[in-house]
């Protein structure tokens, strides 16, 4: 029979070897080292159930997107990812849900190379709740920080925009079922890719970066308030999920600038930098779009979007702000 105490659960379903010269779980606090002339980068992120995932997602997809949403913030620093942390309160122990969540974590953090060094587990009867630390390196005075870019840079955004946020009215049945739709943007709403690999290769290349997890507009909004400047997008160069195609034109202009969960980094980098970053992003199989520029002044514009919309858009998700429970 299989035993329910929280020291036996974190042994069966967390507890993996560390990595040489680490000290992983088991002890008060996980131990790892840091090499000379490099900077730690830590991030912690949260889920939670009614808030950030449903009752009812695969357990496996939300044991990897835990601890994607984590990578990704690393990748919008440029750093290399060295280990992680858990804490995980549940309402029961269910050793299926738990088997999954551990087996999508796990699958992710050996891809990334970022092992899971210990945490915390406890009981909480009113649903899922799930905190995930990250650890990583990155080159003193290297870090793509955000209060790096300058007039005359391009902006690029990795990947493509606006799959999540229809997956998820589709979902929370804010749109007419259609089952189609939600089968080609469900994966990346549950599913999504960090690109820590793609973020690496971006240090000493681009200038300022951010991943875009509450919508584009307000991440790079947070680019320009610590850089003090300005942007022009156009709206037509933007990458729009392909699955959008036939969505309401309003609707997928919403969904593109304004909608959250993508995890696709938004960065900066001088023009004659193009060739290089193009390069990169061939060698890492990762597509990229120049959108607009950085310009001197205030504020946010783009071309061929009503004021209306854009001023919508331009506030994006905020925990606080927003209370349309995902039930």
């Amino acid at each position: 029979m299989e035993s329910d105490s929280e020291f036996d659960l974190i042994a069966r379903y967390f507890t993996r070897p560390a990595p040489a010269g680490m000290l992983g779980v088991g002890d008060d606090c996980a131990l790892l080292p840091i090499s000379h002339g490099y900077q730690m980068a830590v991030s912690t992120d949260m889920l939670v159930q009614g808030q950030h995932f449903f009752p009812d997602v695969d357990a496996a997809a939300l044991g990897h997107k835990a601890l994607a949403v984590n990578l990704s913030d690393l990748a919008a620093m440029g750093a290399r990812p060295l280990a992680c942390t858990l804490a995980l309160s549940l309402p029961k122990v269910d050793h299926a849900w738990l088997r999954g969540f551990s087996d999508g974590f796990h699958a992710l953090a050996r891809q990334a190379q970022c092992p899971l060094l210990g945490g915390d587990t406890t009981r909480n009867p009113e649903g899922v709740v799930i905190s995930v630390t990250v650890m990583g390196e990155v080159r003193r005075s290297h870090a793509l920080r955000r209060d790096a870019a300058k007039p005359g840079d391009d902006i690029w955004v990795s990947g493509s925009l606006g799959a999540p946020e229809i997956a998820l009215r589709l979902m929370r049945g804010d749109l007419a079922g259609n089952p189609g739709l939600l089968a080609a943007t469900r994966k990346a709403l549950e599913m999504p890719v960090p690109r820590w690999r793609f973020g690496r290769q971006l240090v000493g290349i681009a200038r300022a970066a951010v991943d875009i997890s509450d919508g584009l507009l307000q991440d790079l909004g947070h680019i320009l308030d610590a850089s003090s400047c300005a942007a022009e997008l156009a709206y037509d160069a933007l990458p729009v999920a392909p699955a959008l195609d036939k969505v309401d034109e309003s609707l997928r202009r919403a969904a593109v600038l304004g909608g959250g969960d993508v995890y696709e980094l938004c960065f900066t980098a001088a023009p004659v930098r193009r060739e290089q970053l193009m390069s990169v992003a061939r060698r890492c199989a990762v597509p990229i779009s120049r959108v607009g520029s950085i310009v001197r002044g205030r504020g946010l514009r783009v071309s061929g979007i009503p004021e209306a919309e854009l001023t919508a858009a331009m506030h994006g998700f905020d925990h606080f702000r927003h209370n349309e429970a995902v039930t």
